[in-house]
């Protein structure tokens, strides 16, 4: 039975290493580290951002897995910690959208010239103020 237990934990953060790192790598194949590295001109940071990622995604795990609160759930921090998962995943999309090249298409299809910018802000003041009613009026589950 020690035997199983000691295969099972072994097999499941074997597994679970290779499915961060490959999200990991997705991550920066597409363009989101280097693209906010070089937005921000902190070249000279790399170190700290590939510690920040480790520490970030070891913490996120361990959240999900054990259902702890967010840094004991006061406001504040819940607040931090929805601007920081917004930030992130408005890199992810436009990092994608990039990639894609959506965005000319978008254009096209669209006969824009000009004001694309809005465009992107209308569909992300639509997907927050959707999220923001979805979970304030507990649509959201627990």
């Amino acid at each position: 039975m020690f035997l199983k237990t000691v295969l099972l934990w072994f097999m499941g953060l074997s597994f679970g290493g290779v499915i961060a790192a490959g999200i990991f790598a997705f991550l920066a194949i597409i363009g989101v580290y280097p693209r906010l590295i070089g937005v921000t001109h902190t070249r000279k940071h790399v170190m700290f951002y590939e510690t920040l990622l480790i520490i970030g995604g070891t913490l996120g795990n361990i959240m999900d897995l054990y259902h702890a609160p967010a840094l004991g759930g006061g406001t504040v921090l819940l607040a931090v910690w929805g601007v920081s998962i917004g930030v992130f995943v408005g890199c992810l999309v436009m990092s994608l959208a990039e990639t894609l090249k959506a965005l000319p298409v978008l254009g096209r299809r669209l006969r824009l010239s000009v004001g694309i910018q809005y465009v992107i802000l209308s569909i992300a003041a639509g997907k927050f103020f959707g999220a923001m009613i979805y979970f304030t009026k507990g649509f959201g589950g627990t």
